[in-house]
């Protein structure tokens, strides 16, 4: 049978789609930068409150030279510049999936580029992003409680409602999510403009007063430094990493804004102003002296603006927890898209920008955390702990997937690949390691919720392999159906017929049932499947594809990308270009609702219990009706009982 799709032009199948996704206007590029630097730019900003202050505070007396303070500068700088400045903005936003980014969305490039991608692909995409989850939920608890701090320096009273009020803070940040990511940016994003502003001034009048710390530029002191204190090394690249956290959630929010606006915000603003607060605060703890500051973010402010730079650092890290909560809505729904995670409700929030969504689940999954970590651990400090083993995670799975586009994509040298890969193994990894040394100081939490993650993804693809193949050995081959019912006829009812399935060889279960109970077909069967293309979106004229089988029965192709949202009903008007006369109201919509069981207890004892995960994730997926936006009074549901 030939494929046409709504152009006429021949197909050689639908998994064959790849389509690049169609830039941003121009007239865009003001509004996407503001919104970049609000959503993107907030939660690296904010690692100047606590990087510094946690990197002087590995232990006492360790940073008393001038040499000391120097080298640790140098190693926060010199992070900043290789990791997000090189790696991340130079290099990993490139790897974009026609202008998708995240670890999903490079994995998805990553598999492209093999006709049957190993498996090990698919691992690491699932690591990366199940890791992410982990990070989600300590990026908004520590970056509001490391500002809400500072208020005890204003007012010493206050110290007891710093958690109080930070619980607040969190409530009202998650409960803002359903207006979408482009309101929340137009407020976001002038906030954060002038947060880095407030940041290079302040830090540039302390570099007036002491220059001589720009010869932390010299990468050799950080060397230095970790060379003579080798002892402290490990526990010093762990605390000098929190600088960069927050460089992951940058190529996630890809999607939200493109490409552009976050290289041209980043060199334009971000960076200056990250690397002059940064050497203000060095030049500050030298000239009073690194004994007698505690906080020298907060301590190098004159007394006049103490007041309102601590109501601006909470705005601002209000702010700075928008882009894990915006980037795990993308990453969530990727994996839904990508048959990862069970169906969740997706809101779209612009009508412009298809990337910008909220999920209410889990919205209240995150706030839930993140609340809990807020009382679990009570202080910026002791949540420091906590944080960097998911993020630097993170970034080995993304460097391990962009090697992999590199080489088979990008078609780079071998030589250059692994010259990059090794360079940069080497700084993720330390990254990494310094971060697993405190796994049972607070570590734990996000390492816990990335397992978790990690095991429901995993159990979810799993328990859909296995489903298929139950199914499978048990279906008829479509083919045959379609011949005999051509052959012999049952009564024929007017109107069309639309049975969902996954299978394109097997009859759809719904048909055969709705053959066995009713005994009757309708004048026209269409047998749909919709798949989900490795690209993020799909054009509309290649989005449907028609096969005919005789005057009775035909088969419908619908190719979504993993960022579109599935409608249906849209979709099949397409086909009236085919030739197809659609019409929603004479049409029904036959969907087989499978009953899940789990088999005898008997058996392998992990593949009893991941089967109940299953089955229990399966109970729990949103409507497909709703999913996929098929009209409630148009579908007929007939249930099946299967056992795992």
């Amino acid at each position: 049978m030939t494929q046409t799709n709504a152009t006429g032009e021949k197909l050689a199948g639908a998994d064959a789609v790849d389509h690049s996704h169609s830039a941003h206007s121009p007239k865009q590029l003001p509004m996407l930068m503001l919104g970049a630097l609000g959503v993107v730019y907030g939660d690296i900003g904010t690692s100047p409150i606590y990087a510094f202050r946690e990197a002087m505070h590995i232990r006492p007396g360790a940073s008393t030279t001038t040499s000391e303070i120097l080298g640790l500068l140098s190693l926060i700088v010199w992070a900043l510049t290789l990791t997000v400045a090189v790696k991340y903005v130079f290099f990993v936003t490139r790897a974009d999936n026609n202008g998708e980014g995240g670890t999903l969305s490079l994995m998805a490039l990553a598999r492209k580029t093999f006709t049957n991608p190993p498996i090990w692909i698919t691992v690491l995409g699932v690591m990366g992003a199940a890791m992410f989850f982990g990070d989600a939920i300590i990026t908004p608890a520590m970056s509001v409680l490391s500002a809400v701090e500072g208020a005890k320096l204003v007012a010493p009273g206050m110290e007891r409602w710093v958690v109080p009020i930070t619980l607040v803070i969190i409530i009202g940040v998650f409960a803002v999510q359903r207006f979408g990511t482009a309101k929340v940016s137009t407020i976001f994003g002038p906030v954060t403009g002038l947060w880095f502003l407030v940041l290079g001034i302040s830090g540039l009048v302390h570099i007036v007063d002491n220059p001589s710390v720009l010869w932390a530029l010299n990468p050799l002191l950080g060397l230095e430094f970790l060379v003579t204190h080798l002892g402290l090394a490990f526990v010093v690249v762990g605390a000098i990493f929190l600088a960069v956290t927050g460089a992951e959630a940058l190529y996630v929010d890809l999607g939200h804004f493109g490409r552009k606006p976050i290289v041209i915000v980043w060199f334009a603003l971000v960076f200056p102003c990250l690397l002059l607060n940064y050497f203000g605060q060095a030049a500050f703890v030298l000239q009073v002296g690194p004994e007698n500051v505690d906080s020298p973010f907060f301590e190098m402010q004159p007394e006049w603006a103490l007041g309102p730079f601590v109501a601006l650092a909470t705005l601002a890290t209000i702010i700075a927890s928008q882009a894990v909560i915006s980037g795990t809505y993308s990453l969530t729904q990727q994996a839904i898209a990508l048959n990862m995670l069970p169906r969740m409700v997706v809101t779209h929030t612009s009508e412009t920008q298809s990337g910008q969504i909220y999920m209410p689940q889990i919205n209240t999954m995150l706030m839930l955390g993140v609340l809990v970590l807020v009382l679990m651990f009570g202080s910026s400090s002791a949540l420091s702990h906590a944080y960097g083993i998911a993020v630097s995670g993170v970034m080995i799975m993304t460097l391990a997937l962009l090697v992999v586009v590199m080489w088979r994509n990008w078609k780079w040298h071998p030589a250059a690949v692994i010259s990059f890969a090794v360079v940069f193994a080497l700084i993720d990894g330390g990254f990494f390691a310094a971060n697993a040394a405190k796994l049972f100081q607070g570590g734990w939490v996000p390492a816990f919720v990335a397992v978790t993650v990690a095991v429901v993804m995993w159990s979810w693809m799993a328990g859909r392999r296995r489903l298929a193949d139950k199914t499978r050995r048990d279906e008829v081959p479509l083919q045959f159906l379609v011949d005999n019912l051509a052959k012999k006829r049952p009564t024929l009812v007017p109107g069309t017929a639309v049975f969902l399935t996954s299978d394109i060889e097997g009859a759809p279960t719904a048909l055969l049932h709705s053959l066995k109970h009713y005994k009757v077909l309708h004048e026209q069967n269409v047998i749909l499947t919709v798949r989900t293309s490795a690209s993020p979106r799909v054009p509309d004229d290649e989005k449907v594809t028609i096969d005919a089988y005789n005057e009775l029965f035909s088969r419908v192709v619908v190719t979504f990308g993993y960022m579109e949202s599935p409608n249906i009903p849209k979709a099949l008007v397409l086909a009236r270009r085919l030739g197809w006369r659609f019409d929603i109201m004479s049409t029904s919509f036959f969907l087989s609702r499978r009953s899940l069981k789990t088999g005898p207890k008997s058996r392998n004892p992990l593949r009893y219990w991941q089967d109940r995960l299953f089955t229990r994730l399966a109970r729990n997926a949103s409507d497909a009706t709703e999913y996929f936006h098929i009209p409630t009074g148009r579908v007929v549901e007939i249930g099946t009982q299967v056992v795992l």
